[in-house]
Formats: structure tokens, sequence, C-alpha cells
């Protein structure tokens, strides 16, 4: 008989470990972003080693973000016929699938093809993983749901440090792109490998409750709010992931110590990501926490840009502070703000779904700011902007409120 995981998890904590299960979920959370810091990385060199035109590097660094916002609802309904953990397994064996596809190598003039197939089934991938998770924290971690959200949401920012700060050597160490973006597969087949007892513990348990029966988020301020403030943020989000690294060597900054200042900004996203959401856990209205992030995300991101350059490292810092405190509490809103793990999830999709396939378009604007005009600099309006919407969002969806099931 299936059990509904609205009434009980799929597995209590102390009956299947909860400490095994973080350390899986922290290391699976450590593969979602190499797919787009990596390529970033080494972007200038691609571009010299394949003539990847401007409009295919534009396209390459917007396809993932908004991969994320198309594939987002599907999680939900997969999660319900299979189960979060085994959906969760899933998109691993698709992500190393597509990033051992983007990494194939190609006759000169035809990279563009296997490096945009691998791009999309990456970006699918990461999109499902990215919805159960919050649903996963909710439904096996409900006595340490700060904790948690505060420990996978940096563990992401720590797998974007590794793709900017590491590629750029391990290209200069292999002297093949492909190759240097290839060997990021390896950390998510190892993740994959450590969920094995996990499914074969969960393989009997219950799968995900989504029936559409009960109130919609999609009806619910709340629920909107919470997706407001995830699309202002993912627009700076991934548009870091994608343009900071060119951004500073436009600037003049070598491509390694470029590599070094991004990786070092999202290590300190990763202290906002872990902070964040504990704090945000203690609080009955996380209202001034949200719009601090945003505050800090903004100014960072605009700095980055026009600030001087002999402090570029305090304002990528800034950026990184802002930008991981940010992140962490937009998706900490998802089990604050939902009352059951079966709503968790629902909303998951929609905040992710629209919020990343909306908040894309910054990544998307960024480049053809740069094709059109030769330079970043006007794109700081279009982050002066996010960071205002991210900040009223936030405001309004950190109010003591909850999204009834």
């Amino acid at each position: 008989m299936t059990i509904s995981t609205a009434s009980r998890p799929a597995a209590s904590p102390a009956a299947s470990s909860w400490v095994y299960l973080a350390v899986c979920v922290v290391l699976v959370s450590l593969n979602l972003r190499t797919l787009f810091s990596s390529f970033s990385a080494i972007l200038p060199e691609i571009i010299a080693a394949t003539g990847l035109p401007d409009w295919g590097a534009t396209l390459l660094t917007t396809v993932p973000a908004t991969l994320l916002g198309v594939f987002a609802p599907v999680a939900p309904v997969l999660a319900r016929r299979f189960g979060t953990w085994q959906v969760l397994f899933g998109a691993l064996v698709l992500l190393t699938a597509g990033l051992v596809l983007r990494a194939v190598p190609v006759p000169d003039g035809g990279a563009l093809l296997p490096l945009l197939a691998g791009t999309v089934v990456s970006g699918a991938a990461i999109a499902l993983a990215n919805v159960v998770l919050p649903s996963i924290v909710k439904q096996d971690f409900a006595e340490h749901q700060g904790l948690m959200s505060g420990l996978y949401t940096t563990a992401i920012c720590g797998s974007a440090a590794f793709g900017a700060g590491l590629t750029f050597p391990l290209y200069g160490s292999m002297g093949s792109w492909h190759l240097a973006l290839g060997v990021w597969a390896v950390p998510v087949v190892l993740a994959a490998a450590l969920l094995v007892p996990v499914l074969l513990r969960h393989r009997s348990a219950a799968r995900v409750s989504t029936s559409t029966t009960g109130r919609s988020p999609l009806t619910s301020p709340v629920a909107w709010q919470i997706t407001g403030m995830m699309v202002c943020q993912a627009m700076t989000s991934f548009t870091c992931f994608a343009w900071l690294a060119p951004i500073l060597r436009e600037r003049g900054i070598d491509g390694g110590t470029a590599g070094v200042i991004v990786a070092l900004s999202i290590v300190l996203q990763m202290a906002g990501s872990l902070f964040g959401p504990v704090w945000a856990a203690r609080l009955r209205s996380q209202s001034g926490l949200n719009v601090a992030a945003a505050v800090l995300t903004a100014g960072g991101f605009i700095l980055s840009i026009h600030g001087p350059l002999g402090a570029i490292w305090l304002w990528t810092g800034i950026l990184g502070v802002g930008q991981g405190a940010l992140t962490a509490l937009a998706l900490t809103m998802i089990a604050l703000r939902s009352t059951t793990s079966h709503m968790a999830i629902r909303v998951s999709g929609m905040m992710q779904g629209l919020g990343y396939g909306l908040g894309s378009a910054g990544t998307f604007i960024t480049g053809q700011i740069f094709a059109s005009t030769g330079s970043f600099g006007p794109a700081a309006w279009l982050f002066a902007a996010s960071g205002l919407g991210a900040a009223a969002f936030g405001w309004l969806a950190g109010r003591d409120r909850t999204i009834q099931g």
C-alpha cells in the first residue's frame, strides 16, 4: 500500500541516518553549477579554438538557465510517479551524459552542435535536481530545515566556485578545452554512486503527492511573491556565472586571475548561503534579510563593472556574499512558507520554472549588450533594476505567512 508523504515522510532521519542523507544532498549539490561556471571560465579560449560566433556564445550561456525554467515543472510529475530520491538519481545520470556529450571532440567548425546538445541535456538534469531538493529537505530533514537549506545551497555555490577556479588551470595543464569541460562528469558519477544505498532504502517508500486537488500555489499571493524574488535573483545569479569572468577580462584582468577572483567571490557566496537560511529559520519574518541580500548583490555587481579596478576583490566579494545569501534565502522561502512536502515541491516547480525561465533573460540581455556595444558597462542598469525587484519581492515574501496546501 502506498503511504502519502504528506502524512508520513519517506524515511525518518533516525531510520535512514539523516547524516548520510545530508552528505548525499551536499555532494549532489556540489555538481549543480559547474556546467555554468566551467564554460564561462574558458570561453575566450573556446571561441579562439572553434571560431564560435558571438551569437553562439550568447546562446550557450543563456540556454542552461532557460532550461532550468522549462524543465522545472516536469519534476513534480516525475516525483509523483517515481519518488524524489529516484528523480534525483536520474538527474545525475542525465547530467553525466550531458557533460560528456558537451566535451566530445568534433572536426573544426562543428563544435557548436555537441556543446549545445550537451548543454541542453545537462540543463534539463539540473532543473530536475533543483526542484526536488527543497522537497527532500522538507520531507527528510523536517527538524533541520534551516541547516540543510544552508548546507545544500552553500554546496551549490561551491560547485560554481570549483568550475570557475579550476577549469582554467585544468585547461592549461591538459591543453584541451574538451578535457577541461569533460572532467566535471567524474564527480557527478561519484555522487550518483553514493545515492544507490539511498535508493535501495527508499525503493518501497511513498512517492511525493503532487495531486492538483486542494489549493494550487498559482492562486497564492505568497507563492507569487517568492517567484518574483526568484526571477530577480536569477537574473543576476546566472549572469554572474556566465559573464563575470568575461567582464573582468574586459577590464584587463588575465584569465587565470579572473578565474581566481570569480572563484573567491563564489566562495564568499558559500558563506552567505550557509548563514542566510540558518538565520532566516530562527526569525518569524525574513523581510529585512531578503532586502539586505538584494542590495549587496546589486551594489556588488555594479561596482564590479564600474568601480575602481584596484578594489575589484572587494567589489566581487560584496557581490559574492549578497548573491549567496539572496539565492539561498529565495530557496529557503519554499520550505518556510509551505506547510507540507507536497506543497513544497509544487511551489518549487512553479517558482523555479518561472524564476529561471524568466530570469535567464538577464544572461541573454547582458550578452546582447556586449554584442551590440562592445562593452558590459550598460548592463549595470539591468542589475540595478533586478536588485530593486529582488528587494521589493523579498520584503513581501519574507513576511510571516504560509501557503496552505
